[in-house]
């Protein structure tokens, strides 16, 4: 029980903060060049923080909850597959496929490392 109150308390924080982040970079998405950004920053800061919550739980004995907590709520509230997809999907439709290749690898490798980074930095 204690596992699924914190999944949707951090559930709830990271559905507001991608909501920020949207709001912030809304203004970009009028021009036709527009590149998903905030989708991008979203799901690398999952990302992060998916590997802090690794490092972190472990290394301070703080329970398998509360890194469900920050993993699937946190994290699963703030990144988003669909929207990323979604991007990539229109950037090819526009023909722009310079832009697209751009988006999923950025994506998976800045993703990739910022898991990394944030398993290293709480070891």
């Amino acid at each position: 029980m204690t596992a699924a109150l914190l999944v949707g308390f951090f559930g709830v924080a990271g559905a507001l903060l991608r909501f920020a982040v949207d709001t912030l970079f809304a203004h970009r998405a009028a021009s036709r060049s527009h590149w998903p950004w905030a989708t991008f920053l979203v799901n690398v800061t999952g990302s992060l923080i998916i590997g802090l919550s690794l490092g972190i739980s472990g290394r301070l004995g703080l329970g398998p909850e509360l890194q469900t907590g920050l993993a699937t709520g946190l994290a699963g509230g703030l990144t988003t597959f669909s929207s990323w997809t979604t991007a990539t999907v229109r950037l090819v439709s526009e023909q722009r496929f310079g832009a697209a290749f751009l988006n999923i690898t950025a994506n998976l490798l800045a993703g990739l490392a910022a898991a990394g980074v944030g398993i290293v930095l709480a070891g």
